[in-house]
Formats: structure tokens, sequence, C-alpha cells
């Protein structure tokens, strides 16, 4: 049996040296402070017993390099900086019931008719794998099904080199025999998934993993998990109905600053074509609504913003926020009451933004103080026009990239123009950009009584 390499453990604090661990230095009295090294001697040994590396030339391998497999969806494709790339590992997460498994399968469907796919399931049978493949219409010989929960035989089924693409549904539920907790704990999630990102980089195979997410919405698991892979994706939106979007958290292979939009139809997770108009099919021009103009990754996006401002019933005024940062909604709330005329401290607040798309761009800004003043003293936009900007602190509104995309896309829906950051040199030529410096300005020059 081999030996335990020797350890020692040193306090950060004090440098004192022990040769076990407790949870406080017994020098300086400190707690957790006492860290794990290796002595001299057994770093000097692995010297030793190591072995020479052999390296290659970067041009010998990019001419090695294999071309990526196609999704079969444009959407997924840009997501992924132009497809899966061959060896790859992608970790894919989203709240549950919110299409991750109907995506997957349409991707393996779409992919099996050009490179033999594997689509192993730990959660269900591959019977109800069969019945969503044939309600998707996605039912094809060559697209193979297993059900598994150990991860050493996934592993050496991926190391057999026999597929191009690899699903795992879900990482959570896959266990490494050598490690005796249960599956779905830190050590089971991380030692399986080292397991099989080795064998899916030693025979080239493209490996997707399905990530549970926590209550708050991140991923479940250690964050160990998510440097461990190539490419994160996360795919949001809400699970009873409207938009879903695919975003790249982490992308080695590509850009994380595109996103895909879909929608859950009869046939699955299909892309919006135009979701701009899609999302203001049903406005109705009133007080506190406000069209803003957003991006998504680097496509233009028109949503609407609504507010409602109402004297609360009890001594703490109420602020709710559905699609917006609650914190950054307070920043502003406080800003508007600091800066302006508004007298929202007895008034109750929400926000909503249409189509359970979730705002994250601070371009948000200006669209929200324009619908809590529209809503706060029932007035409405003076133009037809979209509404963009950051606001700080003091009331000055800021500058924000791709302003020519979000003009393009507002006049493409039949808009007169947009409401936004006064803008410099010869973007102030702009036609259609009615530039603004302050919100206070703002509020004055635009919202009018209907």
């Amino acid at each position: 049996m081999a030996r335990k390499p020797a350890s020692r453990y040193v306090c950060s604090n004090c440098g004192a040296i022990t040769s076990s661990w407790s949870g406080k230095c017994p020098q300086c009295g400190e707690w957790n402070t006492l860290e794990e090294q290796l002595s001299a001697a057994t770093v000097a040994g692995s010297v030793s017993r190591g072995q020479v590396l052999q390296p290659q030339s970067v041009d010998k391998l990019l001419k090695s390099d294999n071309r990526r497999l196609s999704s079969g969806q444009a959407e997924i494709d840009g997501v992924l900086g132009g497809g899966i790339v061959a060896g790859s590992v992608n970790l894919l997460a989203g709240q549950p019931g919110i299409g991750k498994s109907t995506l997957l399968l349409q991707l393996a469907y779409a992919v099996a008719a050009k490179a033999p796919v594997l689509y192993i399931s730990g959660e269900e049978s591959a019977h109800q794998i069969g019945l969503r493949a044939a309600r998707l219409g996605t039912q094809r010989s060559d697209l193979q099904l297993s059900t598994a929960n150990s991860a050493d035989d996934i592993a050496a089924t991926i190391a057999a080199g026999q597929y191009s693409l690899v699903i795992i549904d879900s990482i959570q539920a896959v266990s490494c025999s050598a490690i005796a907790s249960a599956a779905g704990t830190v050590s089971q999630i991380t030692n399986s998934t080292q397991l099989l990102s080795l064998a899916a980089k030693q025979s080239n195979t493209a490996l997707i993993l399905v990530g549970h997410v926590t209550k708050e919405g991140s991923i479940a698991g250690p964050k160990v998990l998510e440097h461990m892979v190539d490419v994160v994706l996360q795919l949001e939106g809400d699970r009873y109905g409207g938009f879903k979007l695919l975003r790249a958290i982490k992308n080695r292979f590509g850009s994380t600053n595109e996103a895909g939009i879909f929608e859950m139809l009869d046939n699955g997770l299909q892309p919006v074509e135009n979701p701009s108009a899609a999302l203001l099919s049903e406005r109705q021009a009133s007080d506190g609504s406000i069209v803003l103009a957003t991006l998504e990754g680097t496509r233009p996006l028109l949503v609407e913003v609504q507010a409602l401002v109402n004297r609360t019933s009890y001594g703490y005024p109420k602020r709710a926020a559905s699609g917006f940062d609650l914190n950054r909604l307070n920043l502003l709330v406080a800003m508007l009451e600091r800066r302006t005329k508004l007298k929202l401290a007895e008034h109750d607040i929400y926000i909503n933004i249409v189509g359970g798309i979730q705002i994250r761009e601070p371009a948000a800004d200006l669209a929200i103080c324009l619908a809590i003043g529209s809503a706060a003293k029932g007035l409405q936009l003076k133009k037809n026009a979209v509404v963009f900007g950051e606001v700080g602190l003091s009331g000055e509104v800021r500058h924000v990239p791709h302003v020519d995309k979000r003009l393009a896309e507002a006049k493409k829906l039949g808009f007169d123009g947009a409401i936004g950051p006064k803008q410099r040199g010869k973007a102030a030529k702009m036609t259609g950009l009615h530039g603004v410096s302050d919100v206070r300005s703002a509020l004055n020059q635009f919202l009018e009584k209907d």
C-alpha cells in the first residue's frame, strides 16, 4: 500500500508549523488559519518521479483541429461561438422545467444526422426519453439512448471513442464508485466531472453535462465545477411561459456576449425570429408604460417596462420588481426622490419587464425612471420613441454603447426615434435621437397628460 505523502500544516497568521490540522492555531490562537503544505522532501521526491513532458508546436496542433459540430439551430451555434467543439466539456444549467432536456434532445437529433450521438439519462428511464422524442418529432434510429448512474461506466463508454457527442442528464445524478458519498454531493460532482472530462479530452468527444440550480438561481454544486468545464450555458426565463434566453456565462471558444432567444411550442424550443415585435404586440400605451431599447448580447431588443405607483396602506412603502434588480430599483427611487420633485416616500412602487425577460444592462435606468415618473403623475410619453441610458446618483444620464443598433431596431418597428444620453462628435448628428443630460430634464421635457 502506497504511503500518503508527508504534509505539514502552517499557520497563515504566525507561521507556526504542526503535524496535524486543528481548528485553532496552538501558537497564536487564531481560528481556521492552518493550511496544508507538502514537505520539502515530498516535493523533491515528486520531481524525481515525474516524467518529462512532450510538447508540440502550435502549428501542428492547429492543423489537427477538427471542425465544430453544428447544433442544427443558428441561435445555439451563435451562443457557442460557431458550434460544438470536439473534445469540449459543456455545462448547461437552468431551473427545473425550463426546457433543458427538451433543448438537448432537439440538439442530439440534429447532430445525429451527421455524427454518432449518445444521450445518457440518470434521472429518467429510456422509455420516458423515447416518449419525449416522439412528442417532439425527434426520434431517429441513429440517435442512441441509455440510462446510467455510474460515472465509471459512462467514462469507459466515452473513452471508447465511438461517439462524437455524449449528453449526460444530469451530473448531479451520477457517482464514482471510488467515492463513498451519495450522488449530488460536492465530492461526487467534482470527481465525476473530472473523470468524465478526462475521458472526453482523451477520446476527442464533445461532452454536454446538465446541471441543476439552487433556489437562488446559481448553479448547484461547488464553484470548481464551472472552472473545470470549457463552456457554461444558462437557460433563463419563465418556466410557465414567455421567452427563454440561452446565455454563455463562460466560453473558452467564443464570446460571452451572445444570447439566443427561444419560445416553447408543441414541437419544442424554437428560435424567435422577431422578438421585439412579439414582446410589443399586446402593448397598450398608458401611463407607466415605456419601451426600453436594450441589448441581449449584440442583438438589440425592444421590451416594455411597466411601472405602478400607488399610495401605501402601511407605514413602510413596498418596492417590488419582476425582471429587474430590486437593489438597483431602490437606488433609482432614492435618486428620483433627491434629484427631482417626485415624492415617492409614501408610495408603493412596482416594476415589471414584460415577457419574462431579465434586464441586467445599466441602459435600462432611464426607462425605469421615466416609467416611475409617468405612473406617479399619470402622464404619458410625448413622443413615439424608445428610451435608454444609464443614470448616475447625481441624476445625470450617461453614455451607453451601440446607440446605432438601438435606433435601427426602433425605426424598424415603427418608432420615430429614441430618448437617450447626449452624444458627442459625429454621433451627435444621429437622426431621431433626442439627447438629455439629466433625469429631471427628461421628465419635464418628454412627459405630458393624455
